[in-house]
């Protein structure tokens, strides 16, 4: 990922094709040596391609995979009293669920910090 980021910078700075030498110069101004095996594969991958097509190339991929962070609803939401009385014994199961998992950590005989 530190090639690509060099190599973007360069392009960004100006040199459509940057060199071996000038992703090596950008890595080392941060104090990190570059690896010739990995630059070099970064380099031929991306010489000769018109960054923003590689980069919008990615973004349609990228669309396809999913964020996570979204909540999962319900079909049958609670409407009315009754429905929202069972969801407080719900949250009690996941309770007693995760009492029994913490339970069955402690029979191992050792801890995380001991």
């Amino acid at each position: 990922m530190r090639y690509v980021a060099a190599y973007l910078l360069s392009v960004l700075g100006g040199n459509t094709s940057p060199s071996a030498k000038d992703i090596k110069n950008i890595l080392g101004s941060v104090g990190i040596e570059a690896d010739d095996q990995r630059l070099n594969k970064v380099i031929s991958e991306l010489n000769g391609k018109d960054i923003n097509e590689v980069m919008n190339a990615g973004l349609s991929k990228l669309a396809s995979v999913p964020a996570g962070g979204a909540v999962a609803v319900s079909a049958s939401a609670p409407s009315g009293g009754a429905p929202a009385a069972e969801a407080p014994a719900a949250e009690e199961k996941k309770e007693e669920k995760r009492e029994e998992s913490e339970e069955s950590d402690e029979d191992m005989g050792f801890g995380l910090f001991d």
